[in-house]
């Protein structure tokens, strides 16, 4: 019998709203949030067209509103974002979750946002998310890893594999088109569950 393991993305299928902005109005307030996500409305636009690099506008963004902060201060900010904002989260998807859990299955978050605030939501789960560079304890708002979207997150998934893709039964849990490659690599996929 193959091994179940169990790959879930985060935003939009475990939480009700992208955290990105979630985590960006409650650490810096709404008028710095309008203001920072005005400057860069152009580059947003020209994303949503598809003409900009989606990791590439996200970066420039994240680094606007965190380069230069001391990353012990933003995880601090992260953990208490976690704990604030447990309301994001579906309540069927973290009972799905901790019953495959109890039953001694493997639960990864594969998210295309920063693992330092997706983490504390999930004692339980192993994040795969993009990470991001600290320098002498300080952010420089860039990343030091792909941004986990599309098919970086298949890639992800196949570097935490520590035996041939035939030994597992893998079922992926997405809500989009950044996790359309992660749903093709599965055996089992649930596209938007959790919604009523």
């Amino acid at each position: 019998m193959r091994e179940k393991i169990l790959f879930f993305d985060f935003d939009g299928t475990l939480t009700t709203k992208d955290t990105l902005l979630e985590f960006i109005l409650y650490s810096c307030g709404s008028i710095r949030f309008l203001l920072g996500f005005l400057l860069y409305s152009p580059l947003l636009i020209l994303m949503k067209f598809g003409l900009y690099p989606n990791w590439k506008a996200k970066q420039h963004v994240f680094s606007h509103f965190f380069g230069g902060m001391k990353i012990e201060e933003f995880n601090v900010l992260c953990r208490k974002f976690a704990v604030d904002c447990r309301y994001l989260l579906r309540p069927e998807a973290v009972k799905e979750m901790e019953t495959a859990m109890t039953e001694g299955i493997k639960v990864y978050v594969v998210s295309a946002s920063i693992d330092n605030w997706v983490q504390p939501f999930f004692e339980f789960a192993k994040v795969l998310g993009t990470q991001i560079e600290v320098i002498d304890g300080i952010l420089t708002g860039r990343f030091i890893t792909p941004n986990c979207y599309g098919i970086e997150k298949v890639r992800r998934i196949k570097q935490v594999l520590t035996e041939p893709r035939s030994h597992y039964y893998i079922v992926a849990y997405g809500d989009s088109r950044g996790d359309k490659e992660m749903l093709d690599y599965a055996d089992e996929t649930h596209f938007r569950p959790f919604r009523h």
